[in-house]
């Protein structure tokens, strides 16, 4: 059987991808990169080595909950440009919080209106000053509460966001 081994990339549909783009690449410092001849309007970024970022262009309907996760090197510094861009948005999951792995957690939409979740792993520094901001953080570490009491799913007291070698 065959198996996962990485994403390679996220595609994220935009209304407008030149606003998009600006949006990519001035809050995240993204580094633009050739897409195929596609007939429709397509823009790809470099992530990483190994990973990519795709926006293309299209009509469609946008998630409230669903969401990509992007780990970034300062959190502090993101969450600083996402607030003063009134970028963070607290209705789907919650405040920024400190998650109970130490890990740091916030949600923030693009221009089209998608989710992204920006997150730090346990041992990057964060600035204290951060937790006074009572209307976007939670005072203290915990998990979003939904009050569904659905337990489904694989649980554990233990989890994280952070598997194998950090900061890959």
């Amino acid at each position: 059987m065959a198996t996962f081994t990485r994403i390679n990339h996220v595609t994220l549909i935009v209304r407008d991808l030149d606003e998009a783009a600006r949006f990519y690449e001035e809050a995240f410092d993204l580094e633009p990169l050739p897409a195929f001849t596609f007939d429709y309007p397509a823009q790809f970024y470099r992530i990483n080595d190994e990973q990519q970022l795709h926006l293309t262009e299209w009509e469609d309907v946008y998630s409230f909950r669903g969401h990509v996760c992007f780990q970034v090197d300062d959190f502090n510094a993101v969450y600083r440009r996402m607030k003063a861009m009134g970028r963070i948005d607290t209705a789907p999951w919650g405040r920024v919080r400190r998650l109970p792995d130490g890990g740091m957690q916030m949600f923030i939409r693009d221009p089209s209106g998608n989710l992204v979740e920006i997150s730090a792993p346990p041992e990057q520094p964060i600035d204290p000053a951060l937790f006074d901001d009572e209307e976007l953080v939670e005072a203290t570490p915990g998990l979003y509460v939904s009050h569904r009491n659905d337990d489904r799913g694989l649980k554990s007291d233990d989890a994280t966001l952070y598997h194998g070698p950090r900061n890959r």
